[in-house]
């Protein structure tokens, strides 16, 4: 497929780097030639430099040719002028940045495609979404339904007290067993796809596909406890602050703390339910007296990552259960991940994973990027005479960097083991390595 990226910043970068690997034709174009010249040092791909407005530049870069563009300035209506003028040039397919929520409603998508633009992402609108999910299960760190929410993939810290700690994967128990597949594992920074032999250590981090109703039991083998959210408390004024409270605030105490008066004030108006503080979130002794130590949940959302992390330690240290982070520089995720924040965030990773569903075959519906591993979840329908239902899952072959961990059939979740026979139709629930999803793709085709 021939990609056009329009934005050399960290998405525009971030996104390079995942089709290139994908051996994807990458074109990436931007204003700034050292920008360029940084990327094509690391990656196998073609730069130009020019302004994405331009009609002459976008003619000269060939735009018309490209099977998908992109355009991910930092400025939302460069990002929509230049996926216009992309689509009225030749371009297949159009994505453009945006960041305000009433683009994305249903009869504004109608107008903008109207204009040529295919689709519009929203990072802070994303990235708030997943903030809500990971609210939904203390002691989980992240969790992402597929399949309509009949699947989930969990990601949990396992402890030293867990019942199935260095016991392989062949001798769990039936219930266990049947109750979820361990997918992957993530081991001092290093992605495990594990098999039989393999077994959990204290400190992984643990990747689960189960259904609902089987959490509890993930849970319980992990040695944690499932404990309910009730009181929540924000550390920053962004625009993703906004969004989250006003996703929260109708089902949990919403505290939001922000250091700018302008901001508060703003805030105090958007958000109904929320308790806007006009303070400093650093601030060990106001956050004693906003009641920091009775907080099930604390979410630091500041245009610092380096704050954000320290603040969540802090929570922490006063016992909140659930912590989620804001990191946004991508060297800071290990560390953030390895000292135990609960759920970290970063938009630049979550809208790379958005956009990259669109250069996968037609038979898969879902892919999500996961920020602690250098894998990924994705779903996929099997075709008639697909390859993925001629044999039971032990007899495939597949890659090792690949497991298959459930799948969904005439409405039913199932959790696979060897002897599963995927059949034509069944939603299959993947997690691969970047260099394999090209190659599962092709067994279900």
């Amino acid at each position: 497929m021939k990609i056009f990226i329009a934005g050399a910043g960290e998405v525009g970068k971030h996104l390079a780097k995942l089709f290139v690997e994908g051996e994807h034709e990458v074109m990436l174009m931007d204003e700034d030639r050292d920008k360029l010249d940084e990327v094509a040092r690391r990656l196998d791909l073609m730069t130009h430099c020019g302004q994405m407005t331009s009609i002459e530049a976008l003619r000269s870069a060939e735009v018309g040719e490209c099977d998908l563009f992109i355009a991910v300035p930092p400025y939302p209506d460069m990002s929509i002028l230049a996926a216009i003028l992309a689509k009225q040039l030749g371009a297949n397919t159009t994505i453009a940045r945006v960041n305000n929520s009433e683009y994305l409603q249903k009869e504004n998508l109608y107008f903008f495609r109207q204009l040529g633009i295919d689709e519009l992402i929203y990072p802070e609108r994303l990235g708030a979404d997943e903030v809500v999910e990971a609210l939904k299960r203390a002691g989980i760190r992240q969790m992402f339904e597929s399949s309509d929410g009949q699947l989930a993939l969990t990601v949990i810290k396992v402890r030293d007290n867990a019942p199935i700690i260095n016991i392989p994967l062949m001798n769990l128990d039936a219930h266990s067993r049947h109750s979820y597949n361990l997918v992957a594992i993530n081991r001092r920074g290093e992605t495990i796809i594990p098999h039989g032999s393999d077994a959990l250590q204290n400190n992984d981090l643990g990747y689960f596909v189960t259904t609902h109703q089987n959490i509890p039991s993930i849970l319980t083998d992990c040695g944690k406890e499932q404990k309910q959210i009730s009181n929540v408390m924000i550390v920053g004024g962004s625009r993703l602050a906004r969004l989250m409270a006003h996703d929260l605030e109708d089902k949990y105490n919403v505290k939001l703390i922000e250091i700018s008066r302008e901001k508060s004030n703003r805030l105090a108006n958007e958000l109904e339910r929320t308790l806007i503080i006009n303070g400093d979130g650093r601030n060990m002794q106001l956050l004693r007296d906003e009641g920091i130590t009775k907080m099930d949940a604390f979410i630091a959302v500041t245009d610092n990552s380096e704050i954000n992390i320290l603040a969540c330690q802090l929570a922490k240290k006063f016992g909140v259960v659930k912590t989620v982070a804001e990191v946004e520089n991508l060297d800071y995720i290990p560390l953030a991940e390895e000292i135990g924040i609960g759920t970290v965030i970063n938009k630049k990773l979550i809208a790379a994973s958005y956009i990259y569903r669109h250069t996968l075959l037609s038979q898969s519906s879902y892919i999500k990027y996961l920020s602690s591993t250098n894998a990924e979840m994705l779903e996929l329908v099997a075709q008639e005479g697909s390859k993925i239902t001629k044999t039971p899952i032990r007899e495939l072959s597949l890659p090792k960097d690949v497991n298959i961990g459930g799948l969904v059939r005439n409405g039913e979740p199932i959790i696979v083991d060897g002897s599963t026979k995927i059949e034509v139709n069944d939603k299959v629930l993947i997690f691969a390595t970047q260099q394999s999803i090209h190659k599962i793709e092709k067994l279900f085709v």
